[in-house]
């Protein structure tokens, strides 16, 4: 997808969210008469639906070490915000342009360029914790709401244009005139835009800031960056940050930042109130850990090594990442960290592994390393000790996503039935559960379960895949075609029917919308032939 094509997406579903009306300043916990806009339901909905075309699209970053990294962040701002309780889902957005923004049901996204423009993690927090005040003042429903309901499905329904139009060339005349709408949308709803929600979620983002014991100067230190990136690109420049379109700038909003800094550092800092448990009960075991400590507690600091995965996983191709690594020039244990995974990546495993057996020795226990080292000695061929690698990591963290998922795509690859049960064991434990939400988990789950003989396991989980992939209607095409199996018992056909009853009325929502089928998944066909069940 072009450059262009992939920022409207963003902004097309955020730009509208925003805004409020002027002269809203607070707005008390009575709920809202957006609700007579739009419910709770329509708006996870619409959220849920949002992800899965990013995905589709090719914008979304799935990665569980990262997944992990932000959700923790995110989530340690959240508790310490007016709301803690509330549900909120950060993702990644595969974009090197700096950009954060909050849209419906507490989803905020995050560009990759923020990070690795940042130069540490309190600037980032404090991004984040002014996109989280957007949501829990209800500045993204007051939008939905001054904007009337149909502005969310126009939205969307451009999306699927410009995805069809990507899809169909990119660079003809569709794409043109849909990039000519969503713009001429995207400078109405700026004029809707108002400073009151800014400076709201300025000053009570800074104040969740400092009780989640980040720097409160950092908020300031960015926008600063900010301006000086405006100011050399100058006004209406293409290569004006994104954030700074929906996010203005000015002298006067960067010395309320100092201001509100310099009175919060002379406050004694208190510790919030411990959340209730648990917190989110769809957390990952292993946030609720790190959420049940000390906001203030020490520990290693993630941010340069997510940086550098950010890095690598976003580069145009490995090759890319080897020369953005040589221009860098640097021997930090992030920056070995980093080339290491190109390495990995560009199909050097050796020279990784010879990179990341010296930082398992200065970074001893860090889970980033240790599980890259595995990686890399199962790409060199080195499959026992990377098994045994894999197994001690397991031991260590057996309810991490990321160990998980790792151990068991590289247990598949193996090709053995032994191997395969293996993975679908190590698995199972997250299968029924928010960890299992992202097609990559999904597609090791029906590989496994084929090399072990569990071709109905195996086609749920590839219908899953496509569902979350984007492709409702494939999704379903393959569950009905795996209800027409006669040796189904009655658990299996009973899991079938309540997962058709769910995906059918999103595959009729995006007929409605005009929304095409993505590309049918061969791979099921092959995995789950009507023979297969026959004995």
């Amino acid at each position: 997808m072009s450059r262009p094509s992939a920022l409207l997406l963003a902004a097309l579903l955020t730009a509208g969210a925003a805004h409020a009306a002027e002269g809203e300043y607070r707005l008390p916990d009575i709920g809202s008469s957006a609700r007579t806009v739009v419910s709770e339901g329509e708006e996870r909905a619409y959220a849920e639906w949002m992800l899965r075309e990013f995905r589709r699209a090719g914008l979304l970053l799935d990665d569980p070490l990262l997944d992990g990294y932000l959700q923790g962040l995110g989530y340690r701002l959240v508790s310490t915000s007016e709301r803690p309780t509330q549900d909120f889902t950060f993702f990644w957005v595969r974009d090197r342009q700096i950009n954060a923004f909050a849209t419906l049901a507490g989803y905020v996204g995050v560009n990759a360029g923020l990070f690795l423009h940042a130069t540490r993690e309190d600037e980032v927090a404090a991004v984040l914790a002014h996109e989280v005040a957007h949501v829990t003042q209800h500045h993204v429903l007051r939008g939905i709401e001054r904007a009337q309901k149909d502005t969310i499905p126009i939205l969307l329904g451009m999306l699927g244009a410009m995805v069809a139009a990507r899809e169909a060339g990119g660079d003809g005349d569709a794409t043109q005139a849909v990039m000519a709408s969503a713009s001429a949308l995207m400078a109405q709803l700026q004029i809707n835009y108002t400073r009151s929600n800014e400076a709201e979620a300025d000053r009570i983002g800074i104040a969740a800031l400092h009780r989640a014991g980040y720097d409160v100067d950092a908020m300031a230190a960015f926008f600063e960056r900010m301006q000086r990136a405006s100011r050399t690109a100058g006004a209406g420049a293409s290569q004006m940050p994104d954030y700074l379109r929906t996010h203005p700038v000015t002298t006067t909003r960067i010395s309320e930042a100092r201001d509100r800094a310099r009175n919060l550092q002379a406050e004694p800092r208190r510790s919030p109130p411990p959340p209730p448990a648990p917190l989110n009960p769809l957390l990952p075991g292993i946030l609720e850990t790190r959420l049940d400590a000390s906001p203030f507690a020490a520990g290693p600091d993630l941010f340069p090594w997510a940086r550098e995965r950010l890095r690598v996983l976003t580069a145009d191709s490995p090759t890319e990442a080897l020369s953005e690594y040589r221009r860098l020039a640097s021997d930090s244990d992030p920056l070995l960290y980093g080339q290491a995974l190109a390495e990995i990546r560009a199909g050097q495993a050796q020279r990784a592994i010879d990179r990341l057996s010296g930082l398992a020795e200065r970074n001893p226990g860090l889970l980033w390393v240790d599980l890259a080292l595995a990686e890399a000695e199962h790409r060199a061929g080195r499959t026992t000790a990377a098994a045994d690698r894999y197994e001690q990591l397991l031991a260590r963290q057996p309810q991490n996503r990321a160990v998980a998922l790792s151990y068991a795509q590289a247990l598949a690859e193996l090709g053995t039935a032994a191997a395969a049960r293996r993975a679908q064991s190590v698995l199972q434990p997250l299968l029924n559960d928010e960890r299992a939400g992202d097609p990559a988990f999904q597609r090791t789950y029906a590989r496994a379960a084929e090399l072990a003989g569990d071709l109905v396991r195996a086609g749920e989980a590839h219908a899953e895949a496509a569902f979350l992939s984007g492709r409702p209607e494939d999704a379903l095409n393959l569950l009905r075609r795996l209800k027409d199996e006669h040796t189904l018992d009655y658990y299996q056909r009973a899991r079938i029917d309540a997962r058709i009853a769910a995906i059918t009325p999103v595959v009729l929502d995006a007929r409605r919308r005009g929304v095409r089928p993505g590309e049918t998944d061969d791979g099921p066909r092959r995995l789950v032939p009507h023979t297969a069940f026959r004995q």
